[in-house]
């Protein structure tokens, strides 16, 4: 089911709430984090953060903290799907939006070549 929860705050430039939100995906243990940087690309958003985790209860963890952590530093997501599910969690921060994926449907869904235009940014 899908939500929509409260207006995107821009508390921070989007590159840099992405990269916080890839780190904090690397910090739940998610695998095989990506942050692609749409600009010139799409208009759509940004940037993508791509990551997987290791079973539904871990993509669903991964998503309801990214979602609680970026909202205490003032960064409100605007749109949630798939938490409760647990195989695809889409977060639309409007400027960034981030995918966690279950691994099979990852490599399913092979996102990361459907966007093979847009730049991989370094994790740092």
């Amino acid at each position: 089911m899908a939500t929509s929860v409260s207006p995107a705050t821009p508390a921070r430039e989007p590159a840099s709430a992405a990269m916080r939100a890839a780190i904090l995906c690397l910090d739940m243990k998610a695998n095989d984090v990506v942050l692609l940087n749409l600009q010139g690309v799409t208009d759509m958003t940004d940037y993508f953060v791509i990551a997987s985790g290791t079973s539904d209860t871990h993509v669903r963890a991964i998503g309801e903290n990214l979602i609680a952590e970026l909202k205490k530093e003032g960064v409100r997501v605007h749109h949630v799907e798939g938490v409760q599910q647990g195989r695809w969690v889409l977060l639309d921060f409007v400027d960034f939006v981030v995918h966690i994926f279950h691994p099979t449907l990852r490599s399913f869904y092979q996102i990361e070549r459907l966007w093979s235009d847009a730049d991989v940014v370094p994790i740092v």
